[in-house]
């Protein structure tokens, strides 16, 4: 029998600590070994307590959670999740804990009280996080420089071509390293990662200042042009359409499909119905199963299909499923994904140069 994933919750609200301890107390699988107020707390109870994962607040008392994250990162790596109420100031904050090494993000509903009900969203990625290698020392507290592209990259065929990305848990460093690699050449890209609302806008503007393209949240009615990368709003759901001979966005509400909103599965499924052959599809590292079987509807309408590998996955379980369901066309490894989109751009891969 597995052993429970030990969990130190660290939040300087008492009723949110209280609430996250019965919440997750109650699920399978995890038992929380200690809470801390504060950072220096946490820090002492981290050396006794030694759990596989924390709970990470932002805004606390004595030393904010960016700063403690990125002190315990640089001298003792432990799994952390940021538990943040998400409000647009503290947006940019989220996303440097993530640059810091952070798991992931879950959003704090506004009202203490309901915190208990985005337990099972949070123990869900507490159980992923246990079983993901420990994140490596940091030795600098400066963010990652964008990457250069090579000149020779430059020319490329676009005409009526689109790209499709689904990601999720370890998403956010996995969109950079793509879209950094790209040429403003590449045909229009539409993304969606599994964000709350209000963090979105931001992380579209960190990734427009990593990348030659332009990269922005979407709003409805936005034109998929080359150069042009449309990252779906937290909350709302994202479809490709036509207007006329263009390629356009829908942003929408609507029921969570596969347990999410934003889904990959509506955007794979509405870009294999509009674009067809002129698709690629491109699913990379995140939990469940969202997008497996949109990127098979998008294979079976002539698409070419794109997994990332399990070896440079954070979590490999949207690919896997994709994989297991014979949704890919490639399987590759992060790494190798802005090649593969270069070459579909130019006709080298993919039934619509066939």
């Amino acid at each position: 029998m597995s052993k429970d994933v030990r969990v130190l919750i660290v939040d300087d609200s008492s009723i949110v600590r209280q609430a996250l301890k019965k919440g997750l107390g109650a699920q399978e699988g995890i038992t929380v070994v200690g809470v801390a107020p504060d950072p220096y707390v946490a820090r002492d109870k981290i050396i006794e307590l030694e759990p596989d994962v924390i709970t990470l607040d932002i805004e606390m008392p004595r030393m904010d959670g960016l700063t403690f994250l990125r002190k315990l990162m640089k001298f003792h790596p432990v799994r952390s999740i940021v538990v943040s109420s998400l409000t647009r100031a503290g947006c940019d904050t989220a996303i440097a804990c993530l640059e810091a090494g952070a798991f992931g993000v879950v959003g704090k509903p506004a009202e203490s009280y309901t915190v208990g009900d985005m337990a099972e969203q949070l123990g869900e990625m507490i159980r992923v996080a246990a079983k993901t290698p420990l994140p490596k020392k940091r030795s600098s507290d400066q963010p990652a420089t964008p990457r250069k592209v090579g000149v020779g990259q430059a020319m490329i065929e676009t005409t009526n071509k689109v790209i499709a990305i689904g990601t999720s848990t370890g998403g956010t460093d996995a969109l950079k390293d793509v879209l950094s690699a790209l040429p403003r050449s590449v045909p229009g890209i539409i993304m969606t990662q599994h964000m709350p609302a209000g963090f979105t806008s931001s992380f579209a503007e960190r990734l427009n200042t990593l990348s030659e393209l332009e990269v922005r949240e979407a709003k409805d009615g936005d034109a998929v042009l080359p150069g042009l990368a449309l990252l779906a709003p937290g909350n709302m759901h994202m479809r490709l359409a036509r207007d006329g001979a263009r390629y356009i966005v829908r942003v929408t509400n609507g029921p969570r499909v596969c347990r999410h909103r934003p889904s990959v599965e509506v955007l794979f499924e509405s870009t294999a119905e509009f674009a067809g052959r002129n698709a690629m599809g491109v699913i990379m590292t995140g939990m469940g199963s969202d997008g497996a079987g949109g990127l098979l509807t998008m294979k079976n309408a002539g698409a070419y299909t794109v997994a990332q590998d399990e070896a440079s996955c954070v979590v490999f379980g949207m690919p896997r499923e994709a994989i297991l369901r014979e949704a890919h066309t490639d399987i590759v490894p992060l790494s190798q994904i802005p090649d593969k989109i270069i070459e579909f751009a130019s006709g080298k891969v993919g039934k619509a140069a066939a």
